[in-house]
């Protein structure tokens, strides 16, 4: 089985890094490349709980509901990223897997 991460990169999400803007306004006088969006697989797992893991980070949370979910990613999003370096949007990918009976 492929697992949604491998899966992600196949289907072209690349490292989750792709949307990028320049710090600085348009003159761009820094020249530092700030991330805008970060990209989350968030699975649920067998006990009914969620986990999510950032494509391109090492950042992975789990909750038991997808509220609370996204509280814990903001959350671990805000301790992985100095302050003013934290990207402006986060994309939650919501992967499901069923099993279909032929």
């Amino acid at each position: 089985m492929v697992s949604p991460l491998r899966r992600s990169l196949e289907l072209g999400y690349g490292d989750g890094k792709q949307s990028r803007r320049r710090r600085g306004g348009q003159s761009g006088c820094t020249g530092q490349a700030v991330m805008n969006e970060l990209l989350f697989l968030v699975e649920e797992a067998d006990d009914g709980s969620f986990r999510a893991q950032a494509v391109g980070e090492a950042i992975h949370t789990e909750a038991d509901t997808l509220e609370d979910l996204r509280r814990e990613i903001r959350d671990a999003v805000q301790c992985h990223f100095e302050e003013g370096e934290t990207p402006s949007l986060l994309r939650l990918h919501l992967v499901r897997q069923e099993l279909l009976a032929l």
